[in-house]
């Protein structure tokens, strides 16, 4: 049986693992940590602007899995917070346990607390041009071979990186120095890595919110979090910070009201939009002043510093200049967010089993969200501008351009009618190795 190794089990590893089992390959997913999903454990956030319409293609095109789990933990739906419309808050403390069991019951050979710091490459380059990837090495000394690898180790880490670029570790989900620090698996086989700035030149964004214990808030708050899902709390002016706006990944939350509100959502913790905020001035506010902070547990200094790491690619998600190596998430692009992280997952996924087969990569089309997101991005990373944008179905200039090109719907019937004109519905469920 064929042999598809995922290296990083968020998100996109996730997906890409569902889909390369789907597709009939013998799938193993390393992931350095013992928790799965990644930064999806802080996060939470789904079908927020064109997001809604991206999971819609997902599950027309036959990845619905991960989205009815999410739809499934979902504390609260159609959800309104400033810039966002109709966003689903899934429970943060409820989805990885679900999504871990999905994959061992497809199939999938899940190992967590393995770390890959290198790679075995055949002697001679592949008679068709490029390298060809042999195996994994894992920090304990095992050796995991493979036809086909997808890379999804995301852009954050290690602990160094965070000093240089950020402000230090500041204990993130992600956990360096209890598991380890990121290892660039496309850069371990000579492969050069492209890093994202901001727009002062400086490199890697922050992480763009934070967790704050629920029960560390006043009993209003947390009763009207438990019933609208949603809390803007006004800050005073003085502890106003609006070049912070700059610093984050997450560009669709850096509009005014992040900078004049604390806005709290509700995914079983009190999700924080905002790269860090002093606790000392959190706690000026009134209803938090016991206020204490869950992840990163020093989100009153900083965040985790991200895309640092991203592969150059094809469209189909192969890394150039590696025959056999795939890639989905952050690594594939500077790319914001779960969804894209599954969008970009499932293709790579999907594809490393095509390539097993002899068949064309599928390069999905421009006519749908997801195709125009992952070409359109890897076009930006060539300029400078395009490494200080990120793209994300929510919002930033990317929503924009959904909109503009007609992209953006939330009208289910007219999304499966859209997939179904490219001969795609249900193209992710076909098991042809």
């Amino acid at each position: 049986m064929y042999r598809i190794i995922v290296i990083g089990g968020g998100w996109s590893g996730c997906a890409a693992a569902l889909a390369a089992r789907k597709a009939g390959a013998e799938v193993t997913l390393l992931e350095k940590t013992d928790l799965l999903l990644g930064l999806g454990n802080v996060g939470g956030i789904m079908r927020n602007n064109g997001r809604y319409t991206a999971a819609e293609e997902n599950i027309a095109l036959g990845a619905d899995e991960l989205f009815r789990i999410t739809d499934r933990c979902s504390r609260h739906v159609n959800v309104d917070f400033p810039g966002h419309k109709h966003a689903s808050l899934y429970d943060v403390l409820k989805v990885e346990p679900q999504v871990r069991r999905l994959l061992e019951e497809m199939g999938v050979a899940v190992y967590t607390i393995a770390r890959g710091i290198d790679v075995e490459l055949e002697k001679e380059d592949f008679p068709e041009g490029g390298r060809f990837l042999r195996s994994i090495l894992l920090a304990d000394g095992r050796k995991i071979e493979g036809d086909a690898f997808v890379e999804t180790t995301g852009s954050t880490g290690p602990m160094g990186n965070c000093l240089a670029y950020g402000n230090g570790c500041c204990m993130c989900i992600l956990r360096c120095p209890a598991f380890g620090p990121r290892v660039s698996i496309s850069q371990k086989a000579g492969l050069h890595d492209i890093m994202g700035q901001r727009k002062d030149g400086a490199f890697g964004a922050f992480s763009g919110s934070g967790k704050l214990e629920k029960g560390s808030l006043s009993k209003e708050i947390r009763q009207e979090l438990d019933e609208k899902g949603v809390v803007l709390l006004p800050i005073p002016p003085e502890y106003q910070i609006p070049e912070k706006l700059h610093l984050k990944v997450c560009q669709q939350y850096a509009l005014p009201e992040y900078a004049e509100n604390i806005i709290l959502l509700d995914t079983g913790y009190a999700k924080i939009m905002t790269p860090f905020f002093t606790l000392e001035s959190l706690r000026k506010i009134p209803g938090l002043e016991n206020a204490r902070y869950a992840d990163p547990y020093a989100g009153g200094k900083g965040n985790s510093i991200r895309y640092l790491s991203v592969a150059e690619r094809e469209d189909q998600m192969r890394v150039k200049g590696i025959q056999n190596l795939f890639c989905g998430g952050e690594k594939s692009g500077l790319f914001v967010g779960h969804t894209e992280a599954i969008s970009t997952g499932t293709l790579a996924g999907y594809n490393a089993a095509r390539y097993l087969k002899g068949l064309r990569l599928l390069e999905l089309p421009s006519q749908l969200a997801i195709g125009d997101l992952i070409s359109y991005a890897n076009r930006q990373l060539q300029s400078e501008e395009g490494r200080k944008t990120r793209y994300t179905f929510a919002g930033s200039g990317y929503f924009k351009r959904m909109q503009e090109k007609g992209l953006y719907s939330t009208d289910r019937g007219e999304i499966f009618r859209r997939v179904k004109k490219y001969d795609l519905n249900g193209i992710y469920q076909e098991k042809f190795l």
